[in-house]
């Protein structure tokens, strides 16, 4: 008969809407797309819609308007925010619920989700450590970000734990984008000594690194291996794949979901920080340095060792 629900009167009358919030910057990034499939994938199969607001300009703080939209419309809101300015206060002060994904240091009393940074990065550097490399820099990410930091202290202890080169040098500012990849490619090609291997913060930076190596004639991983972060779609069909840490995007989404429609229905969350686990994925972007053998790696380039997930 040409019905249709207002959310609004919904809510007030029952107090839930049957939608959840999405507030996220820059879209355009494979990461954030992602996983802002995935929320809208894990909120269908429970019945819920979605409304997404991105905030095209993230260095300024949400207008009231923003968030009173929010609060009218939705049960909560899943934040993916990269940068502080005042957005969790803001949100907070908005008294409904919220859940952030992989969150800045500075509002580590929101309920969060986050895949395991620490834990991924060292198997990222022990991948490359047990392959015979001892020279591997190490590209950052955004410093604001707490999987930034956890990445970089996974790095510096890999460093120690395994007996590798310490050198600043290897060390390149990164900021997760493609961008910051190509400029941390060039500042290698500039080094005296070039590491063997390098580990990216995240898959994007480490595509941009790729392509200023390829162009400059550097073979990868003859001359010189990579591993990312995140396993990206384009991770596996780039030339040669990128071997790199898996975040469990469909479980980040539903485990948002699920813990925000907890927090709206007025129970606690069994932990404010949910970390779920990663997985090592190797590809064709690493192999043994130069002059040592390889005793991983088959002549097709597949890995051998045993409990390491192995794609195309």
């Amino acid at each position: 008969m040409g019905y249709v629900t207002n959310r609004v009167a919904q809510k007030l009358s029952s107090g839930q809407s049957g939608v959840i919030g999405v507030l996220a910057t820059h879209l355009d990034s494979p990461f954030i797309s992602s996983l802002v499939t995935e929320v809208v994938r894990a909120a269908t199969a429970v019945g819920n819609e979605v409304l997404i607001y991105t905030l095209v300009d993230h260095d300024t703080r949400p207008a009231g308007s923003v968030l009173q939209l929010l609060q009218q419309f939705t049960d909560g809101v899943v934040v993916l925010l990269p940068y502080g300015l005042g957005y969790a206060e803001a949100l907070t002060q908005g008294k409904f619920p919220l859940i952030s994904i992989d969150s800045p240091r500075e509002h580590s009393g929101l309920p969060s989700i986050a895949a395991d940074s620490y834990g991924g990065a060292r198997s990222a550097m022990k991948h490359l450590a047990e392959l015979g490399h001892k020279r591997i820099a190490f590209v950052t990410g955004a410093e604001q970000l707490e999987s930034a930091q956890e990445r970089r202290r996974a790095y510096e202890d890999a460093v120690a734990v395994f007996g590798l080169e310490r050198d600043q040098s290897l060390v390149l500012p990164g900021d997760y984008s493609l961008a910051s990849g190509r400029a941390a490619g060039e500042r290698l090609l500039r080094l005296q000594r070039r590491p063997t291997a390098v580990f990216v913060a995240n898959d994007l930076s480490a595509f941009g690194l790729m392509a200023v190596l390829q162009e400059s004639g550097v073979k990868i991983p003859a001359d010189m291996s990579v591993v990312g972060f995140d396993d990206l779609p384009g991770a596996s069909q780039i030339h040669p794949g990128l071997t790199t840490i898996r975040q469990p995007m469909a479980e980040l989404g539903r485990a948002a979901v699920n813990t925000l429609q907890a927090i709206a229905a007025g129970l606690r969350p069994v932990t404010d920080h949910l970390t779920l686990p990663t997985e090592l994925v190797v590809r064709g972007s690493t192999c043994a340095p130069r002059g040592l053998p390889d005793q991983h790696w088959t002549s097709r380039g597949v890995a051998r060792k045993k409990g390491v997930r192995i794609a195309p």
